[in-house]
């Protein structure tokens, strides 16, 4: 027995497992505690239950997914128009060198991953999609460019960069405490300042309105033509494979520096973090419930493997070169635990990491400032042309 599901049907599935995921994450503290993301875990429920009816024969449920690449194209757009250079200006040298560090992880870990994936004999592609895809990029860009990759003749790509980042995300949230505990223990570090103090720039932002709202979609919008259409011109011109979401972003950070330069007040960050919130999460919902598990169940020694090595590489690499490159201080031990976070899993996981470990030691308004703007908008600056390199010397 099939049950085909239309276009409306799977988008109020899509936002059911959301709500779903959302209700699970706020009752179970295990899914709190390590910032497992609502749209993966009602996604998951789902492709899991899916799998098991397939395998017992009783059910085949088929998807229309058609609208999950204008969501994913959407979400990439609001990223790149999060990228404000002015945001680097107020973070200073150490925000430079922490994202610098961002960008040689992203080079690590699709060395780590094509490496040991040749040596299991996999295909050098599904390795880069157990590095900095899932790794750096988390769910959101093991969806996006799982999809890109399966396209080009790679079957499970999706399934595996899926399973990866969520490998790489409790992995993320177990380690950096431990880690960054370890340094401030070894090198009996303290705590500069005497008491947190926190500012959030969208409070003081006025309500949305229609007419600003509607400001926001027209720019991304603008963004979305402007990047896929010149970024068909690119493939086509030079045979380079550019997915459409990676030319909208680069376009939309032109567009936001463009835009600073002359009326920074254009822009309002409470109604693009909005959009961004609601297509990431109906994004990763549609593609996390309609994975096949049962295409990677051969692949899971493999898959484990390559996600401990990259684990290893990021503590050590934190440990003993970034703590160092960022002045061997309080502040650095903060941020290697904020790096320990989002280069294994996502932002979320990176602020919790700070989160326990600043409850505990003291607070860092330094760690506090650069490691969400870095993991939160700069870090695919460097991450997607690095991913889209090794994606095109591979195909």
């Amino acid at each position: 027995m099939t049950l085909e599901l239309n276009q409306v049907n799977t988008i109020f599935l899509a936002v059911a497992l959301l709500v779903l995921g959302t209700f699970l994450v706020r009752k179970l503290g295990v899914l709190q505690k390590f910032c497992i993301p609502a749209p993966v875990v009602g996604g998951l429920l789902f492709a899991t239950l899916a799998t098991i009816l397939k395998a017992t024969g009783v059910m085949e449920i088929t998807l229309d997914t058609s609208l999950q690449s204008l969501f994913m194209l959407t979400f990439f757009t609001t990223v790149g128009l999060g990228a404000s250079f002015q945001l680097i200006k107020l973070g200073g040298k150490l925000l430079v060198i922490y994202w610098l560090a961002c960008g040689f992880l992203a080079l690590a870990q699709n060395a780590i991953g094509v490496s040991l994936a040749s040596l299991f004999g996999l295909h050098p592609l599904i390795g880069m999609m157990a590095g900095a895809v899932s790794m750096e990029g988390g769910h959101g860009a093991a969806s996006a460019f799982g999809q890109t990759i399966e396209a080009m003749g790679i079957p499970s790509a999706l399934s595996i960069g899926v399973a990866a980042a969520t490998f790489g995300l409790i992995a993320g949230g177990l380690v950096g405490g431990p880690t960054v505990k370890y340094l401030i223990t070894k090198y009996n570090l303290k705590p500069t300042e005497t008491a947190e103090v926190t500012t959030n720039a969208e409070e003081k932002l006025l309500p949305i309105t229609t007419n600003t709202f509607f400001i926001q979609v027209l720019i991304i919008t603008f963004c979305m033509a402007l990047g896929t259409y010149l970024g068909g011109l690119f493939s086509s011109a030079t045979g380079f494979v550019l997915p459409g979401y990676v030319g909208a972003m680069f376009v939309a950070v032109i567009v936001r520096n463009i835009i600073d330069a002359f009326n920074p007040s254009t822009i309002d960050m409470k109604s693009i973090s909005l959009i961004s919130d609601v297509t990431l999460g109906l994004f990763l919902s549609m593609a996390l419930m309609s994975i096949k598990l049962w295409e990677v169940a051969d692949l899971a020694l493999p898959l484990l493997l390559i996600v401990l090595v990259q684990v290893i590489f990021i503590v050590l690499f934190g440990i003993f070169i970034l703590f160092r490159m960022l002045g061997k201080d309080y502040d650095a031990a903060i941020m290697v635990a904020g790096f320990t976070g989002h280069g294994l899993g996502a932002t979320p996981n990176a602020m919790a990491n700070m989160a326990a470990v600043t409850e505990r030691f003291g607070p860092s308004r330094k760690a506090y400032l650069i490691v969400p703007i870095v993991g939160a908008f700069l870090i695919d600056v460097f991450a997607m042309p690095i991913i889209i390199t090794t994606l095109n010397l591979f195909k």
